[in-house]
This record gives C-alpha cells, sequence and structure tokens, in this order.
C-alpha cells in the first residue's frame, strides 16, 4: 500500500478543518481523510486495517507538523486550528469551482434573497412538509428530521451564495457518510446549478465522488416556487401526516 505524500494530504486536512468550523480533534480527522483518497479504499483500506493504520496516523501527524510551520495551522493537545493563511490557501487551491460574484449573473432572486431568507425558507418549507426544521445545527446551514427527538438527520441543507464551494461539499460529504442524510446544495442561480452538476458528474475519484449521484443541487428561484407552492397549502398538507 502506497500512501499519499505529505504535501498531497496538506489540503484535505485545511478543507476538513474549514467544514467543522475551523477546529477538530485530529483522532477524528484519521478516518474521514482515508475518503480522499481513492487508493486508501478496497483493498487500501484492508491494508490499514492490517497494521497500516499507525503509519497512516503519522502519514497525518507529518502533514499536520508541515502545515504549522507554514502558519496554516496551529496544533494544541491534539486539536488542530486553522489559520487565516490556512483558509487563504484553501481558497487558492480547492480544485473545485466559485460561485459568480456579480449580480447581474446571478439573477434577480439571488440579489433580493440573502442567507438567512434561504434558510428561513428551508425551515418553513420542511416543517410544511411535516419534519422538525432547524437552523445553524451543528455545522450545517439547515437540518431536518423526521421529529425533534430523532437522532438522525434525514436532510442537509448547505446554501451557497458566491464562492468556493469546498467547504460546502465537505459538510454534506460528512452528513451522507454518518447518517446517509440526503444532501442539498442551494446555490444563487441556475447558472450556477448547472456548473454545479457538471462538476460533481466529474467527480469519479476526487474527494467528493461519493456524494456526486446523491445530493440535489437548487437554485434560490427554485426554492422559492417550491416555497410559494406549499407555504398556502400547509394546514392542508398536515392532514396527511397527522
Amino acid at each position: 500500500m502506497t500512501l499519499p505524500g505529505i504535501v498531497r494530504l496538506e489540503l484535505p486536512i485545511l478543507q476538513e478543518l474549514v467544514a467543522t468550523g475551523g477546529v477538530d480533534d485530529v483522532r477524528f480527522m484519521y478516518e474521514r481523510l482515508i475518503d480522499y483518497f481513492p487508493q486508501l479504499k478496497g483493498e487500501g483500506r484492508e491494508a490499514l486495517n492490517n497494521g497500516g493504520a499507525r503509519q497512516w496516523k503519522r502519514q497525518v501527524q507529518r502533514a499536520g507538523w508541515t502545515l504549522a510551520q507554514k502558519r496554516q495551522l496551529e496544533r494544541q493537545r491534539g486539536v488542530w486550528r486553522i489559520t487565516a493563511n490556512g483558509r487563504q490557501r484553501v481558497n487558492d487551491e480547492a480544485p473545485s469551482f466559485s460561485l459568480v460574484n456579480e449580480a447581474a449573473d446571478q439573477g434577480p432572486f439571488a440579489v433580493e434573497m440573502s442567507h438567512g431568507d434561504i434558510q428561513r425558507m428551508l425551515l418553513e418549507i420542511g416543517r410544511a412538509l411535516g419534519y422538525y426544521a432547524e437552523k445553524e445545527f451543528e455545522y450545517y446551514d439547515v437540518v431536518w428530521r423526521t421529529n425533534e427527538s430523532s437522532p438522525r438527520l434525514s436532510h442537509i441543507f448547505e446554501v451557497q451564495r458566491k464562492g468556493n464551494v469546498d467547504a460546502a461539499l465537505a459538510k454534506l460529504k460528512r452528513a451522507y457518510e454518518a447518517q446517509r442524510s440526503k444532501p442539498f446544495l442551494i446555490v444563487a442561480s441556475e447558472r450556477d446549478t448547472n456548473r454545479a452538476h457538471v462538476q460533481l458528474s466529474q467527480s469519479h475519484t476526487g474527494a467528493f465522488h461519493e456524494i456526486g449521484r446523491v445530493t440535489t443541487i437548487l437554485s434560490f428561484e427554485q426554492l422559492a416556487k417550491l416555497h410559494r407552492a406549499l407555504i398556502p397549502v400547509e394546514d392542508l398538507l398536515h392532514t396527511f401526516f397527522d
């Protein structure tokens, strides 16, 4: 089994830290980082389980030390925290696409609606459909559960108005792997949905290839149309669920 080199490990480590809000215990990162490298699946995974785990952890630690020397993360008693330099590197080097910033390209719905507006609509749609909906749960913009006491997050939503989408995809990937939650990426315009679909469809071996076929991508306008259709009949919908 050939482990990825230290340089190849650096960016995935930073991406994982961005996805967890900037800080995480390295003990939890060892397992998640494996998914960034297809050669560590299948037979590679068996090799890790049969004595290779210590070597893998040592390699991750070496990459973390290198990042600390570059001042892209800070390490303290097993807790790793990304720095401003590290965030800048993710923005500069992340292999996926960035959403357009120009208002003219985003359309009227993107211009009029804020991140908070989209979260509010997702909450109201979820409740209309009989889910327990909550925003800013852990690292996620919006989550749905079948009921308030359910430990499983059935639907996960990340809202991306502009900028690089790697952090959002990393969060969706984590939720899908942990509980097979249904991932949704909400982007500003129809143009962005097309770009996101193309990017995920081409991710056969990349960091996000596992969620490419299961992620639903919607534009702000599509979400607004769904919201307008459901909310007026919310009371009627509840008669089917109660």
